[in-house]
Order: structure tokens, then C-alpha cells, then sequence
């Protein structure tokens, strides 16, 4: 079973339509088209920086002769993206305003889906709990304030 994680947009009236389902996992497609698959999910700082950080390692194999070395090096890039793509959609989407609603464990999308509404609609029908009246920081503050020395001073105490 894959495991989606659950991303919800930041206005929170549209709940269902709008939501993201990332998998995570290794990324094939990240692993053999970096740049490409970056780019498919809107990465573009991510895209732009494994194309140069791909041809950088090319050019620098390349000029110090390192033979089998240099496409092994842009290797690198791909194992990383083919690891690391899901978690770099994540992020993007927590730096859109997106927040994580949670993590659903399904065989398929649609599955993953199903989930997702019918656990939303169990919390939507809980009761959400009563908010703490907070007492005004004037009536916390202590009466007599001393001259603080030392890690073991508790204030308002002489």
C-alpha cells in the first residue's frame, strides 16, 4: 500500500475539490528526467537548479577527464530528485500557504480519495472543543518584581 500525504489549500471553505494528494515514495520520473519532472509539477527554482547543478558536474567531469566519473556525478542529481521529489512538492506547496491535513494510507488515488472525504466528514462532525478564557496579563503579573541573579530566581519572590 502507498501512503498519500493529504494537502489542504489555504482557504479552508473548498475542502474536497481542491485538495492535493502527494505519494510518498521514490519518483521514477524524477529519478530519469530530473529537470523535466520538476518542471511538470511547477518546481521551477528546483528545475533550474538540477539542470545547472547537472551540467555544472558534466562540464567539470568533462574538463578534469574523469571519464565514467561525470555522468555518475549527474547521477547524484537524479538519485536525490528520485528521492527527494515528493518532499520537494511538499514544500512547495507549505511555502504556497497549504497546510498538511495528514496522511492517508491507500492502493490507489481514488482509494486515497474516499479515505480522505469520509475521515474529513468523521472530524467535521465532532464537536470542536471550547476556547480557554485567558485571564488579562495584568492580574498574571507578580506585585513585587526583584533583581533577578542567577538561573533559579522565581519572580515575585524576594
Amino acid at each position: 500500500m502507498a501512503i498519500y500525504v493529504v494537502m489542504e489549500p489555504p482557504g479552508r471553505g473548498e475542502k474536497s475539490d481542491m485538495t492535493a494528494f502527494v505519494r510518498d515514495g521514490f519518483s521514477w520520473l524524477g529519478f530519469l528526467v530530473p529537470p523535466l519532472w520538476l518542471l511538470w509539477h511547477r518546481l521551477w527554482i528546483e528545475a533550474a537548479l538540477a539542470f545547472v547543478a547537472q551540467a555544472l558536474l558534466s562540464m567539470l567531469a568533462e574538463g578534469l577527464s574523469l571519464g565514467l566519473a561525470g555522468p555518475l556525478l549527474s547521477l547524484l542529481v537524479s538519485l536525490y530528485v528520485g528521492l527527494e521529489g515528493q518532499a520537494l512538492r511538499i514544500a512547495a506547496l507549505r511555502r504556497r500557504g497549504w497546510h498538511e491535513w495528514g496522511v492517508v494510507e491507500a492502493d490507489r488515488l481514488d482509494d486515497a480519495d474516499t479515505r480522505y472525504v469520509l475521515e474529513a466528514e468523521a472530524h467535521s462532525d465532532e464537536q470542536a472543543p471550547a476556547q480557554r478564557i485567558v485571564p488579562d496579563a495584568v492580574h498574571a503579573r507578580p506585585a513585587h518584581m526583584g533583581i533577578a541573579l542567577g538561573l533559579n530566581h522565581t519572580p515575585g519572590r524576594p
